[in-house]
């Protein structure tokens, strides 16, 4: 559109530079609304212009007029010498910054009074061309594929720092949120706070989960010691592997330093972070309590979640109704998570490498 103004312009100042020929700079940029330098430029491009000659109305091209300056061959292999031999007991490969530092002072080089290159971009084309700098190739992203609804539910904790700490205490984390996700759906199936989670209460928050929701195939988690016992392994299962392996549950502990593999808690962690946590900043557990009661209600049910699976929706909008797993059993056979790891021989390395 505005190329289509600069050209009625061009094309009412050809006109009244031949209907009025006396009329000064001043009028003709009145009367067109240009700038006197506008009507100084113009006047001369469609004075020297032939008699009826319209294509000076389009403009000069913005194209380069002369071809690109071509480096010396004899300069491009002194280029590729450097990149190839670092000089001076430089214990590393050369960019094109470092070469630039090099290159005027090439011996075989300080013979020549022709401009050598002074722009990094002129050294890395040559480095590119001659295969010295490898082109990455574009990566290719693969969706997880993602399993039935409850199928999986993947639980981490979130701590909430806005909760003073008491200055007498050694707990690091006062307040902490033990969030239930479902892999399938995204939908945050339970979100439990309390000040005081360790093996055991995290046991009966889980078992309190299962009875509300039934057993799912998988439940997903990292290496927190409280889910897998202690830090340095050992070779006997943690409380919470030996009672979901008892339960039918296949426990998958995730690798060192993957928090993708527990991605829809962990970007559940965050969306709860930012929205939530960081806007209302709870000063205390029942605050935590309440906002996280809202927050839920909120995510499942008013939020739009850009998942692939809840396109665009809300994760209760876009799964109303959730499959009914198979509930606790009245009786479990504390032996029973024995037969996961028949057969198997267990070191001094973490065992929980044999769930993963």
């Amino acid at each position: 559109m505005q190329q289509e103004h600069w050209l009625a312009d061009r094309a009412i100042l050809q006109r009244l530079l031949q209907e009025h020929p006396e009329w000064s700079r001043q009028e003709l940029a009145q009367r067109v609304g240009r700038s006197l330098g506008w009507i100084k430029k113009w006047k001369k491009r469609l004075c020297e212009a032939p008699a009826g000659d319209t294509t000076v109305l389009l403009g000069k091209p913005f194209g380069r007029k002369t071809p690109y300056p071509q480096t010396d061959p004899e300069v491009e292999q002194r280029i590729l010498a450097i990149r190839d031999a670092p000089p001076e007991n430089l214990q590393r490969t050369p960019g094109p910054r470092a070469i630039l530092y090099y290159l005027p002072r090439d011996p075989q080089l300080q013979h020549r009074t022709e401009t050598l290159p002074r722009s990094t971009r002129t050294i890395w084309k040559i480095l590119r061309k001659n295969d010295r700098i490898v082109q990455k190739k574009p990566r290719k992203h693969q969706p997880i594929e993602r399993p039935g609804p409850l199928e999986e539910v993947q639980m981490d904790f979130k701590s909430v720092s806005s909760v003073p700490a008491d200055p007498a205490g050694k707990q690091q984390h006062v307040v902490e949120v033990f969030n239930f996700v479902d892999a399938g759906t995204s939908i945050l199936l339970n979100a439990q706070v309390s000040a005081d989670f360790h093996a055991q209460t995290v046991l009966e928050a889980v078992l309190s989960f299962l009875q509300t929701y039934g057993r799912p195939h998988q439940m997903t988690f990292d290496r927190d010691p409280r889910f897998t016992g202690g830090t340095t392994g050992g070779d006997f299962p943690s409380p919470l592997i030996r009672f979901l392996l008892c339960l039918g549950i296949q426990p998958h502990v995730c690798p060192p330093h993957r928090p993708d593999k527990n991605a829809f808690v962990e970007r559940l962690n965050r969306t709860y972070n930012q929205e939530c946590l960081q806007i209302f900043h709870p000063q205390t557990l029942e605050e935590v309590r309440e906002v996280t009661e809202t927050f839920q209600v909120h995510y499942n049910t008013e939020r739009p979640h850009q998942g692939l699976s809840c396109r665009n929706q809300p994760p209760r909008v876009a799964f109303p109704h959730l499959p009914s797993l198979p509930a606790l059993p009245f009786s479990v056979d504390p032996d029973t998570w024995l037969a996961s790891i028949h057969g198997q021989h267990f070191g001094t390395g973490n065992w929980t490498s044999s769930f993963i």
